[in-house]
């Protein structure tokens, strides 16, 4: 008992430790960026070498590339985990499949961003465009949305396979109709959670898909882009006035929290309600 009081105290200080933190930096971003948001830095394009004006295609790039990984991202994600789940079996080849997925989710970032430059930018020539850096994302968080998936759908019990094959379903049918609606929750929150990485990546879009400025709004994926995540740190890294910057550098980040914190409250109020539905 004495060993279980200590481990739990151990936890509860490091559970604490960590909320501090989290509050700590976030009161950090506030401080130094809150005067910065307002209605002509979300909807303005940067202006005088970046010092007025707002962040608007930087907000309007994020948004393209995060969309468009997820178009890619969803559909090729959960098939594959549907057949590594339901019909793969487990082989030797599906063993090194797995970890495969395994070690690709391990990747560094800037290794998927030397690739996309490689393949996208340069074999294909689709240049820098938010095409080449939604595909380059998309290798990012895919092993994410397959590991996640999967786990959804091995978390469906036995049972509902099982009735649905005794009253005479097939293979599909029984996928479909059962196993997938009650694996819905998992899987979406799994899928947001990896694109929500993927909208606060850097080192891939800085070789496939962003410039240091652009005032252009794109109108389709072969052009170029800004975006939160490069914008914040170009200006932090290379503009030639750091300091009169740094309220935009932090109301930058306070937008892209902001983003990316949606996109996670919108996964959480998907399980709960599928959950909910579900009476799970």
């Amino acid at each position: 008992m004495l060993k279980q009081k200590i481990y739990f105290q151990i936890l509860r200080i490091t559970t604490g430790s960590v909320i501090l933190f989290l509050v700590f930096m976030i009161g950090i971003f506030v401080s130094n960026g809150a005067g910065a948001i307002n209605w002509t830095f979300l909807t303005d394009i940067p202006r005088q070498g970046m010092t007025q004006g707002g962040i608007f295609p930087a907000i309007v790039g994020t948004a393209y590339l995060t969309l468009l990984t997820m178009a890619f991202a969803l559909p090729v994600g959960i098939a594959a985990a549907v057949y590594l789940a339901e019909y793969a079996g487990e082989g030797r080849l599906v063993q090194m499949i797995n970890s495969a997925i395994v070690n690709l989710a391990g990747v560094p970032s800037i290794i998927h961003g030397l690739f996309g430059f490689g393949i996208f930018v340069n074999l294909l020539g689709l240049h820098t465009s938010i095409l080449a850096g939604s595909l380059t994302l998309f290798l990012l968080v895919l092993p994410i949305v397959i590991s996640s998936s999967k786990e959804a759908l091995l978390n469906v019990p036995k049972s509902f396979r099982e009735g649905s094959l005794a009253l005479g379903a097939t293979k599909w049918q029984t996928t479909r109709q059962n196993v997938l609606p009650y694996s819905l929750p998992g899987i979406l929150t799994g899928t947001i959670l990896a694109v929500a990485r993927a909208a606060g990546e850097t080192a891939p879009i800085i070789l496939t898909a962003t410039f240091f400025y652009s005032p252009m709004i794109p109108k389709s994926p072969f052009d170029g882009t800004m975006s939160l995540p490069t914008h914040i740190y170009y200006m932090a890294t290379q503009h030639p006035n750091t300091t009169l910057v740094k309220p935009i550098i932090y109301g930058t980040v306070l937008v892209l929290l902001a983003m990316i914190l949606s996109l996670n409250l919108v996964a959480i109020i998907i399980r709960t309600r599928e959950r909910r539905r579900r009476n799970w």
